[in-house]
């Protein structure tokens, strides 16, 4: 009895033990994947239970007590996926449809709940790497249906090693693309987002990029929001390939599985130059060229060909796979025909020296410079016709050019070839604008430079040696001349000098003279005062003299008759004078000794005195005898005696007349 109730009561508590085993505890930060070990139903296909089948259910556990029949579910403990701010996440679905055969990724159209499990499978969710992504946030994913590839890590409940690998190596594709990073273009770095799709159709025969999806490419993005909604970009007709719509500057969350994104740099067209786009995609156009033109075809702008209109100077998110730009210089730009030496874009980096053969039969290689210009609105013409500009020199104008001026050279000797240089230079520009505006090119100028011989040969420098001295010896005559012409320009500057010195001098002395001039006339007038002075004092010197005169003459006539008339007034003065002379002299007037005798010698002093006593004596007693017969004057002498007197009686009279000074 005790037996048996010991027996009832542990199986009572086995019985307690295992119905307490069915209750679960799932934490918050976890969830429970619950699989039904057991039961009435088996699943026929697929990994999840929808309709209560054994096998691994599509509810999970959140957290908290959940009591389930022991032994007949088992719960597989997982744990939240968690994507970090600025990540992507990457959703493998086990359970699902099939892909079709084209497909590469799961449609998510109206399956994109990945939380629920059960509307996920029964919305005709497909098995497989999803098209939808996951962006930041924590989920509750069943991760025996879905397995949740992050940067961190993989979120999954194992169920094989080939499981695994397969997981793997979808995480290891991603991380190659850099699929956990959304795709961000910078703005200062001058990048486009060319795309790649790996899903949905396939291109048409003959096509080599997938065009802008929709009904309005300009409004393309409606469709697939930049190809962040795969399922409806290829719902709107996207196609796989490269794509001819491109990612500009922003922020793109962009599933890496679908599409990849590779960066180029933007299509810069600096100043001075357009850029025409040869297009490879777009619909046919129709040639614009018109039928006289067979160089290929220009046709409007997103049509396949070369675009009529050139893109002008700036940038553009040119897609370079769907066409190429080629820039076109429109400022002047030079092609040399001289080995070793380019331009600045490189046209003419295979030209060299023209080989010329004169009329004379030597043989210079003529180096050249031709200044090109081309109309950007002429641009387009140009490459719908060469392809690009150094075809177009390589394979057109270096011929054309080298055989005009070997023209030219047949008809002149080196010597004129290189005497006329300027000539032909200016005539080949000329002649040479009709060819090259044949070719939608304007010539502007054409330089040509000094010929030289070819390796080896001397002739030419040997020419030019000639020359040389030739010029040289032109040049030493024009040097003599010019030096003959200075030495006459030297004299005639001395002369100048001279004169110029003389002028100084002649100025000089005619200044003087006119100062001299000046100075006479003003001595004249000084000497004409004096001279005025001069009579006026000499009139009142001679009116006093004459009047002391004629007093001295009336005293004198008066003596004189007292005297007995003017021969004894002369008489008079002799005496006076002589008898001066003897007071002077010291001579005795009478002889201290007398000698008698004949000698003439000892008497001839006391004669001569004798004599002239004895002459003035008898002059004197002459006059005696004669005092008494008074001498009359002439009427002259007695008119002219009235006048100085009546003359003066005036002046006395008139000086009487003034009145006295105080």
């Amino acid at each position: 009895m005790n037996t048996f109730l010991a027996l009832v009561l542990g199986v009572a508590a086995l019985v307690g033990l295992v119905l307490l085993s069915g209750i679960r505890f799932i934490p918050n930060n976890r969830v429970g994947v619950v699989e039904k070990r057991f039961g009435f139903r088996t699943l026929k296909s697929g990994l999840i239970a929808l309709n209560g089948e054994t096998g691994f259910q599509p509810q999970i556990l959140r957290g908290g007590l959940h009591y389930l029949m022991p032994i007949q579910y088992a719960v597989h403990i997982a744990p939240l996926v968690t994507i970090t701010q600025g990540k992507i996440g990457y959703v493998f679905a086990r359970d699902g449809a099939p892909l079709e055969p084209a497909q590469v990724l799961a449609s998510n159209v109206t399956a994109n709940d990945f939380q629920d499990v059960t509307a996920f499978l029964k919305n005709s969710g497909q098995k497989g790497p999803q098209r939808l992504i996951l962006r930041e946030g924590t989920y509750a994913f069943n991760l025996m249906q879905f397995v949740v590839i992050t940067e961190e890590r993989v979120y999954s409940l194992p169920l094989s090693r080939d499981d695994s690998a397969v997981i793997v190596r979808m995480a290891e594709v991603i991380k190659e693309r850099d699929g956990f990073r959304p795709v961000i273009i910078k703005d200062n770095e001058d990048t486009i987002g060319i795309v790649t799709v790996h899903d949905g159709s396939s291109l048409p025969q003959g096509e080599i990029i997938a065009p802008v999806v929709g009904d309005d490419p300009e409004n393309a993005d409606v469709y697939h929001n930049k190809f962040q909604d795969a399922d409806h970009f290829l719902l709107a007709g996207g196609m796989r390939g490269r794509q001819l719509q491109v990612l500009v500057e922003g922020t793109y969350y962009i599933n890496r599985l679908f599409a990849t994104v590779e960066m180029i740099q933007k299509t810069v067209i600096d100043v001075g130059n357009v850029g025409v786009v040869v297009s490879y995609t777009g619909e046919q156009g129709e040639d614009l060229s018109g039928s006289e033109y067979h160089h290929g075809e220009l046709v409007t702008r997103g049509q396949r060909g070369v675009w009529n209109e050139a893109l002008l100077p700036g940038k553009y998110p040119f897609n370079t796979y769907a066409g190429k730009v080629i820039p076109i210089p429109t400022t002047n730009f030079i092609l040399k025909w001289i080995k070793n030496e380019v331009g600045a874009y490189n046209f003419d980096e295979n030209l060299s020296e023209v080989s010329l053969i004169t009329k004379d039969a030597f043989e210079p290689s003529l180096p050249l410079s031709v200044v090109v210009h081309i109309d950007y609105k002429k641009a387009p013409l140009v490459i719908q016709r060469f392809g690009d500009i150094k075809r177009l020199v390589e394979q057109t104008l270096d011929p054309m050019v080298a055989a005009y001026f070997k023209n030219v050279a047949q008809t002149r000797t080196l010597i004129q070839l290189l005497q006329e240089r300027s000539a032909i230079q200016q005539q080949s520009s000329l002649e040479m604008k009709e060819k090259f505006a044949h070719y939608n090119l304007e010539l502007e100028e054409v330089l040509i430079g000094t010929p030289s011989s070819p390796t080896g040969d001397k002739q030419i420098e040997t020419i030019l040696t000639q020359l040389r001295q030739r010029q040289v010896a032109e040049e030493q005559v024009e040097t003599y001349s010019q030096q003959e012409k200075a030495a006459v320009k030297e004299r005639e500057l001395r002369e100048a000098e001279s004169r110029a010195a003389m002028q100084g001098r002649m100025t000089e002395a005619e200044l003087s003279i006119s100062i001299q001039s000046n100075q006479g006339k003003a001595e004249y007038e000084r000497s004409i005062q004096q001279a005025q002075q001069i009579r006026a004092l000499a009139e009142a010197e001679a009116e006093k003299v004459a009047r002391v005169g004629i007093a001295q003459a009336l005293a004198t006539e008066e003596q004189v008759r007292a005297y007995g008339g003017p021969q004894f007034q002369v008489t008079q003065q002799v005496l006076n004078r002589f008898a001066e002379a003897i007071q002077q002299s010291g001579v005795d007037v009478v002889p201290r000794v007398v000698v008698g005798g004949g000698s003439e010698n000892g008497s001839q002093s006391s004669n001569i005195m004798e004599g002239l006593l004895t002459m003035l004596l008898s002059d004197r007693f002459g006059a005696l005898a004669t005092e008494t017969a008074q001498p009359q004057r002439s009427p002259e002498v007695e008119a002219m005696r009235e006048k100085i007197l009546k003359d003066m009686q005036k002046k006395d009279s008139g000086k009487g007349d003034q009145p006295k000074k105080a």
